[in-house]
């Protein structure tokens, strides 16, 4: 095995960490920008196999990255189920809302998600033909709970209040909207690993607003029910999880649902991280975005200090969120080369 990703998610502890970053395929890039202009909108660029390998590998040419991640969002596999997506200028995602037993009813079944999905299979195959042959290729789906968030409420919120209030409310509906999205989540990562994705990602970017047993069932229990089954369909691929704020649940997320690697944010510290989580396996983050804009030696010393707190087990360089479209690109290089300079 010599990909350095592959070698880090199967437990290795290496001198010079593996990086590659979230969100790397973004505005942050003219060419990116450039390129998405082409495609005409966010949506159509998901959909154009050719364009969206395009801008995939634009971060591996420009930096050199470990890994590449599939362009895709999360929200398409909700469209594939049969609700109405669309993305005004500012804003962000709009969705049709599934807040009663008919909306439930109304949607597809997760055998046809292919019909709408095919082309995102069809970008996986490009992109493992195409990236260099030590770069990692990720493929991703959006958590169930964060998923159903967007599905309920229709858009993002501050506090996910929608879905906690039908989770509340009708517990009933919204554990059959989770299933059918667990349901989905496997289908669309079992055809992205088919295609040629060699690692999957588990995105739960509202996990922290679950808590107690409610984390317990419905963050850690989707996560162990998608990464068991592809782990039985495609042994050896491995899985990385992310709970977002997942704060002291983090500890015990690798044991508790089977993943390879749990990333974590930067409401955390890396020496916590490292007495707390990486004792379990491989663990991925967690530089705050924010350096990202404001680059300068505080970029280098927080940098320095992650690489050393975790220097100790297996760990993949990353932000603690998505790099935000402002970030300036010198200070992505700036990142890797401190990171490589330590070895």
């Amino acid at each position: 095995m010599t990909k350095t990703i592959l070698r880090a998610l199967a437990g290795e502890t290496q001198s010079v960490p593996p990086i590659w970053m979230m969100r790397q395929a973004g505005r942050y890039l003219p060419e990116y920008r450039a390129t998405r202009e082409k495609a005409g909108d966010f949506l159509s660029l998901c959909y154009n196999p050719e364009l969206a390998a395009e801008v995939t590998l634009q971060p591996i040419r420009r930096y050199g990255f470990d890994a590449a991640i599939l362009f895709a969002d999360i929200l398409l596999l909700p469209q594939a189920l049969g609700a109405d997506l669309w993305f005004v200028k500012g804003e962000g995602p709009r969705l049709s809302t599934v807040t009663s037993e008919q909306d439930f009813i109304d949607l597809k079944p997760v055998r046809s998600i292919d019909d709408t999905l095919s082309p995102v299979y069809e970008t996986v195959k490009i992109l493992s033909r195409e990236l260099p042959d030590d770069v990692t290729l990720i493929g991703f789906a959006g958590a169930p709970w964060t998923v159903a968030t967007y599905m309920i409420a229709g858009k993002g919120t501050p506090d996910q209040g929608p879905a906690h209030a039908l989770k509340d409310g009708n517990r009933a509906l919204f554990e059959q909207l989770l299933g059918k999205i667990t349901e989905g989540t496997i289908e669309y990562l079992s055809r992205q690993i088919e295609a040629g994705a060699e690692v999957v990602k588990i995105f739960d970017s509202w996990a922290g607003s679950l808590k107690g047993a409610d984390f317990d069932r419905y963050a850690i229990e989707p996560a162990r029910i998608i990464t068991e089954t592809l782990k039985r369909r495609h042994p050896g691929v491995p899985v990385i999880a992310f709970p977002r704020q997942a704060g002291e649940k983090y500890v015990g997320f690798h044991a508790a649902t089977g993943a390879d690697c749990v990333a974590v944010d930067d409401s955390v510290s890396p020496e916590w991280v490292a007495s707390n989580v990486q004792p379990s396996g491989c663990v991925q983050g967690n530089l705050a975005s924010s350096h990202m804009v404001t680059g300068g030696q505080t970029l280098v010393d927080e940098t320095r200090k992650i690489v050393e707190a975790l220097r100790g087990g297996p760990h993949i360089f990353n932000l603690g969120h998505g790099i935000t479209p402002n970030a300036d690109p010198e200070n992505v290089k700036l990142m890797i080369d401190t990171v490589r300079s330590m070895g």
